[in-house]
């Protein structure tokens, strides 16, 4: 497995032009950008998680029916400091990186004490995000790195706590209809009591010198104060709808002690998350037009959650989807030790993980204070999810099973915040393999497939055709690498509605495994 997960990727700097069978619509003008981990070894040294790998960006442009391809290593500090030393040197998620063995005493002592409390990497693997008109490349600590989407040339690096009290911040924001951005962080250390921050970056926050990074005009939507100070909750992303901010606090946790200390323990990063099965999962929702939250607790039993599908209001109540795992057993199946089984081992072995179920959840916005304990106060008709009045006045909410089995969840982005049908993504089962692409259908509880048994599929990006009317009227577009040496990887092009092959456009390049992308439709990217 780790041929294809964990081998250094190649850089094609220069568009290349790809083979096209089949048609490409006419109407499919723009660029996908992704990115991912491309780089696990440098020099002796080598990461131990997948997560840790340095960023590789890639890009694939449909112009007039051809399809072009290249692909650029971020040229993040993280990865010139570790070029340049030829060893890895800057601490990841997975792998902790220690001053060279060469260096006095004096150096490595005051190392040790710059790293109690974390500088994190800029090594920023996770997605490409979009503020005002710039796009950053992004993973969730402090750090973005601006890139120039056709170039994919690293512009510079933006500092977060420059702009506001953050630490940490997600990878996965949410767009308006109006191009005003909204995100989530988490004010740690420097920043006086911790709290959860919701921020928003005006459509028109690009200045237009290009002396201003977009983020000096990010507005505070409002703070979150943590249940335990020690404890704060992971996020990876979260829930919009038209009026609510879904903050889900999970009971999957950052061990600040742990992560303070983790640099003098010799522990990496990725082993100050821990999972509390005793605990509750809590619900928040903020009004993201005035900031303040519903007073009214809701939670729920435990679970892990990393993407949100799509939330919105019907009926008096929020509906939020997301993709919930019984453990956090998740990331440990990414570290490379364990993708260098041979594909019958690695599948005996990860029967233990949980699979990834796509839960509905339903919230009642308000709740009468004369409603009898014990009453179900969810009245849609749709859904099985329930929200059931507790003695304390609280609520505890019992989800719907949409589906089991799918990651990587994807939507006609122009369904966010709106009630929907369709969601997209990778269909996981007990395989090393990622080669099936889903659309499953909420109303009917049905599911399509797409396969090839010799390919790794990446997350489908679901582009709308212009003038649609229906919601799944457009196409998906995967990256795909190929298992047979014998075939090229390819960019693949599926009719969204009945998941069959329209076009498909090789490049006989390298393409590595990725994460998460952003299509940039000609209009946007001229």
């Amino acid at each position: 497995m780790d041929k294809v997960f964990a081998k250094n990727g190649t850089e094609t700097p220069e568009p290349v032009k790809a083979k096209v069978s089949g048609t490409v619509p006419e109407w499919l003008q723009g660029t996908l950008v992704r990115n991912g981990p491309g780089m696990f070894s440098v020099g002796d040294t080598a990461y131990k998680h997948w997560f840790d790998g340095m960023a590789l960006l890639h890009s694939f442009t449909f112009k007039d029916g051809d399809v072009y391809y290249r692909s650029k290593f971020l040229k993040s500090d993280t990865f010139k400091k570790n070029t340049g030393a030829n060893r890895i040197v800057v601490s990841e998620f997975g792998t902790m990186a220690y001053p060279d063995p060469c260096k006095s005493i004096f150096s490595k002592a005051f190392s040790y004490f710059s790293n109690a409390i974390p500088d994190f990497t800029d090594n920023n693997l996770v997605n490409i995000i979009r503020y005002g008109e710039d796009y950053y490349a992004a993973s969730e600590v402090n750090y973005i790195n601006q890139v120039d989407p056709h170039t994919l040339e690293t512009v510079g690096r933006v500092n977060y706590r420059n702009h506001i009290a953050v630490n940490l911040a997600t990878a996965h924001p949410h767009y308006d209809e109006e191009g005003n951005t909204y995100n989530m962080g988490t004010a740690i250390m420097g920043f006086g009591r911790p709290k959860y921050m919701i921020f928003k970056v005006p459509a028109n926050a690009s200045d237009e010198d290009k002396k201003q990074p977009s983020l000096s005009k990010v507005e505070q939507v409002c703070s979150i104060p943590f249940r335990s100070a020690l404890y704060p909750s992971y996020f990876h992303s979260f829930g919009m709808t038209e009026n609510y901010i879904v903050f889900v606090e999970q009971a999957f946790k950052l061990d600040i002690l742990r992560l303070a200390t983790a640099y003098f323990r010799g522990v990496n990063w990725g082993a100050c998350l821990t999972y509390d099965k005793d605990d509750v999962t809590i619900f928040h929702l903020i009004d993201r037009h005035t900031g303040k939250a519903i007073s009214r607790k809701f939670y729920g039993d435990p679970f892990v959650v990393f993407h949100h599908i799509n939330s919105y209001e019907e009926n008096g109540h929020v509906v939020f989807d997301l993709i919930a795992y019984k453990d956090s057993n998740l990331y440990e199946m990414f570290y490379i030790e364990n993708l260098k089984q041979d594909t019958d081992k690695f599948i005996e072995n990860n029967k233990i993980f949980s699979p990834p179920v796509c839960q509905r959840f339903v919230l009642p916005i308000t709740v009468d204070k004369n409603t009898p304990v014990g009453t179900n106060l969810v009245t849609l008709e749709d859904t099985s999810a329930k929200a059931v009045t507790q003695n304390d006045g609280s609520v505890f909410c019992s989800p719907d099973t949409l589906f089991v089995g799918l990651e990587l969840p994807q939507i006609n982005y122009k369904f966010n915040t709106k009630k929907y049908r369709y969601f997209y993504g990778s269909r996981v089962e007990w395989s090393p393999h990622p080669n099936k692409i889903a659309k499953v259908d909420i109303v009917t509880r049905t599911h399509k497939i797409w396969t090839n048994d010799e390919c790794y599929i990446s997350e489908p990006v679901f582009v709308a055709s212009p003038d649609a009317v229906e919601e799944d009227d457009g196409v998906l577009l995967s990256s795909i690498v190929s298992l047979n040496p014998a075939k090229p990887n390819f960019m693949l092009i599926l009719n969204a509605k009945t998941l069959e092959e329209i076009a498909r456009a090789e490049v006989d390049v390298s393409v590595h495994m990725d994460l998460h992308g952003y299509f940039i439709p000609q209009k946007d990217s001229n």
